[in-house]
């Protein structure tokens, strides 16, 4: 049921949060495509029924953990952008590689990579948008390493679709593979050719 009379459309509750955080990091290892209820609560010292009473039910809760994963995603583009000493795209790209690739963040990465394919998969489900969101997300940021007069192109808007493909692209392969080496080459293989094109 799905009205504005839920815990979790109503005023954010301390127990909601603290839940949502412990089971973002049980989803993290364990993924959501499978997800359980019984599980789940019993990992973060819960019950079933207090986390359908706080997120209303399972899609619900799905959806909180998504938003949490893209807030964390976020987080890392605003980083990016405020951090960055990286005046072109293929700085931004060697630079975006190089915190993806860390090994610290291959279990966010799994989750991501989760949520866009169930995105797509089922569209009407509670993952629905992720994949889109996500794409527009990085698209943003790349854009903001193009110059300004050009960056409203269609050529423009074409090399960073092609960084983010080649990027998101690696990170299967290295998800997949765990080669380190060949999928950073692949990188750099990029980034000098968006360099020679400049």
């Amino acid at each position: 049921m799905q009205d504005g009379n839920q815990p979790n459309k109503r005023t954010p509750s301390p127990r909601r949060d603290q839940l949502l955080e412990a089971s973002y990091q049980w989803v993290l290892q364990h993924g959501l495509a499978d997800m359980s209820l019984r599980p789940l609560a019993e990992a973060v010292g819960s019950s079933p029924r207090v986390l359908l009473f706080l997120f209303g039910s399972k899609d619900d809760l799905i959806r909180a953990l998504l938003a949490r994963a893209r807030h964390d995603e976020l987080i890392l583009l605003d980083r990016l952008r405020a951090g960055s000493d990286t005046p072109d795209l293929a700085g931004a790209a060697a630079q975006v590689w190089q915190w993806l690739a860390a090994p610290e963040h291959r279990d966010l990465l799994r989750l991501w990579c989760e949520g866009y394919a169930c995105s797509l998969i089922d569209p009407g489900g509670p993952w629905a948008n992720f994949a889109s969101q996500t794409v527009t997300d990085w698209l943003d940021l790349l854009a903001q390493f193009q110059p300004p007069e050009s960056r409203n192109s269609e050529e423009a808007a074409a090399q960073r679709t092609y960084v983010l493909a080649v990027l998101r692209g690696a990170i299967l392969d290295l998800l997949a593979t765990r080669d380190f080496s060949r999928t950073s080459a692949a990188i750099t293989h990029l980034a000098s050719r968006l360099r020679a094109s400049a």
